[in-house]
């Protein structure tokens, strides 16, 4: 008896704790369940379709690409006129081909930017649901800060845009190696997270002055580190690493400098642009330097305030005030 006592405990046991495996797995799975918004990709559709059925290609999948940001007009005789020079154009082809050898598949970002969503719909009410998520091939290396847009609804992404570095194509057309280095797999979510969070940021009325436009950013990067909390701070950032290691070794000489000079309440775009532009360093601190040196120091002063004050991530957008978040975080640089 005793030991068909210790053998039924035994099963017990056994099955207790492969009932608490799947509650667990079932947890897990649970957890990282995010929006389903499957990415429509544009450029497949129109660089796999032969050329004389383009327009009806685009009238048959009409609902997927509505959008006041695409403005596709199938069926109009300009527009079709210039599709069929865009789609055929042996530059822009190789573009295409290049870029989906890289992003045939791109099951892994609309599985990182649904987690990333479900989290930001919960940080911020009134976020807008996001409908759609459109790929293209744009072949604009000009404009590299509008590889994503979106008009809250609707979100576009310039994948080309993405293929600069693995593909050559930024030496090839001229792209300097600075933007090349950030254009990559692993900031398109980040980048599409990062133009979401810009439209819902209240700016003040009057001209925007440094510490407006850093703490602007620093709400930006905040809001991508607490939908992305995996993400790395180099990737956060932008940064490579000897860029964050220089920012967080300088971050008291850097705002020292700011205030030594009387730039936090500058409004001149001028004498402040070296310390919020992309570029390969700032220059007022050498070669070695971090770029866009305001934005780190904005993301410092909102952490934090938000520490310090206990507020939403919607009352964080909506604070007007930025000396008033900045004295709220009683935020000094680390020395």
């Amino acid at each position: 008896m005793q030991n068909k006592y210790i053998l039924n405990l035994k099963e017990i046991q056994r099955h207790l704790s492969w009932c608490l495996c799947i509650v667990v797995a079932l947890l897990a799975t649970g957890c990282d369940k995010g929006e389903k918004v499957p990415f429509h990709r544009l450029e497949q559709l129109l660089f796999e379709t032969p050329v004389d059925q383009l327009t009806s290609e685009l009238n048959k999948h009409h609902a997927e690409y509505d959008s006041e940001l695409l403005r596709l007009a199938p069926g109009n005789a300009g527009f079709d006129s210039m599709l069929r020079g865009y789609v055929c154009d042996p530059t822009i082809r190789m573009i295409y081909q290049t870029t989906d050898s890289l992003y045939h598949d791109m099951s892994v970002e609309e599985h990182q930017l649904g987690k990333a969503l479900a989290k930001a719909y919960k940080l911020l009410p009134s976020m807008q649901r996001v409908e759609r998520v459109c790929t293209m091939v744009t072949a604009d290396y000009d404009n590299y800060d509008f590889r994503t847009i979106s008009n809250k609804s609707d979100l576009c992404i310039a994948i080309d845009n993405y293929a600069l570095e693995a593909g050559g194509l930024g030496q090839r057309f001229g792209v300097p190696q600075y933007i090349v280095r950030t254009c990559t797999r692993e900031q398109i979510v980040p980048d599409c997270m990062r133009t979401l969070a810009k439209q819902y940021i209240a700016w003040p009325e009057q001209r925007q002055t440094l510490l407006d436009y850093a703490i602007a950013e620093g709400k930006v990067i905040y809001f991508v580190e607490q939908t992305m909390p995996k993400l790395a701070d180099s990737t956060l950032l932008r940064y490579t690493g000897e860029q964050l290691q220089w920012m967080r070794q300088n971050e008291q000489n850097v705002w020292g400098w700011i205030l030594q000079n009387k730039l936090l309440y500058s409004t001149d775009i001028g004498q402040t642009r070296n310390l919020i532009v992309d570029a390969p360093h700032t220059n007022n601190f050498g070669n070695e330097s971090a770029p866009r040196t305001a934005t780190y120091i904005g993301w410092q002063i909102v952490k934090a305030y938000m520490h310090k004050s206990g507020a939403t991530m919607q009352e964080l957008f909506e604070e007007l005030d930025s000396q008033q978040i900045l004295r709220t975080s009683g935020w000094r640089p680390s020395t």
